[in-house]
């Protein structure tokens, strides 16, 4: 195992994350355990594939997180580094961002934004949790990782056993393959046609990616819609003024049934509205 840390700007509400996380974790992937975050990840690097698992928690008294890697990730810890800023939020200014949104982010200024360690992860994850509860969408990742994801070598614990599955494998799949496990055939459909594009190198869900091209291409695949585009926008292309304003949740905590009202209630929050949504459903469990 080897350690490092990275440094971020205050102030962060690490409580909030783990929580945000701990809420959608997907069982043999993901874990939150007293003020950690661990998961199996999979990165490539000079044309190599590495799996291993991190471990992430905050230094106390020093605004940096310490990224515990497990020995088979240190020829690819470069990697792991970028992508554990993007999960984290940790390049935000969260002072700025707390400025623009105004009394929005004054009970909690160091809320941020989670992203993603896989952008393909995310978006199936986003297809899985269309028009279904947090849990059930938790439920429905974790058939799909036990069915289609590689088990990781020497696991620290049972709770991390398996890597989540990649586009390679997933553009394979047939529809019923994935129909068998409770998933409606037209997500079936979906994540398929995602894991395909992604392949084939016309989508490219990064936050280096350009996320006005990338969300059009999103729109184009069968089954996704602006709630969906958006959301993986939000967390995978890490693109900060991402919106999704037919979301439940933002409708509820704006009192609002309209979406067109809440969309030009957001026009305030530009161009920090994936911010603004945090803080709504933050104000859910308040």
């Amino acid at each position: 195992m080897t350690a490092f840390d990275l440094r971020f700007r205050p102030p962060y509400d690490w409580r909030a994350m783990l929580s945000f996380l701990d809420a959608r974790a997907v069982g043999g992937v993901e874990q939150v355990d007293g003020d950690s975050y661990r998961r199996t990840v999979r990165v490539s690097h000079r044309g190599r594939e590495y799996r291993g698992w991190i471990d992430l928690s905050i230094v106390k008294r020093a605004s940096a997180l310490r990224v515990a890697a497990s020995s088979s990730l240190e020829s690819a810890l470069a990697e792991v580094s970028e992508r554990v800023k993007w999960l984290m939020d940790l390049s935000s200014n969260p002072i700025a961002v707390a400025r623009a949104l105004g009394r929005l982010a004054e009970p909690n200024p160091g809320l941020r934004v989670p992203g993603a360690f896989d952008g393909f992860e995310v978006g199936v994850r986003a297809i899985l949790g269309q028009q279904v509860t947090v849990a059930a969408a938790r439920t429905f990742a974790g058939r799909f990782a036990a069915a289609f994801g590689s088990p990781l070598g020497s696991p620290p614990s049972a709770s991390l056993s398996v890597v989540f599955p990649s586009p390679e494998k997933v553009a394979k799949l047939k529809i019923d393959q994935i129909a068998r496990l409770g998933v409606i055939a037209s997500r079936a459909r979906s994540i398929v046609a995602l894991a395909r594009a992604i392949v084939d190198g016309t989508i490219r869900l990064e936050p280096t990616a350009d996320a006005a091209s990338e969300m059009k291409k999103l729109r184009a695949l069968p089954g996704i819609g602006e709630w969906t585009a958006q959301y993986i926008a939000m967390r995978a292309l890490g693109w900060r003024d991402a919106f999704p304003h037919t979301d439940f949740g933002v409708m509820k905590a704006l009192g609002e049934t309209s979406p067109r009202r809440v969309l030009e209630a957001g026009e305030a929050w530009r161009p920090w509205r994936s911010y603004a949504v945090m803080h709504l459903w933050h104000s859910l469990h308040q």
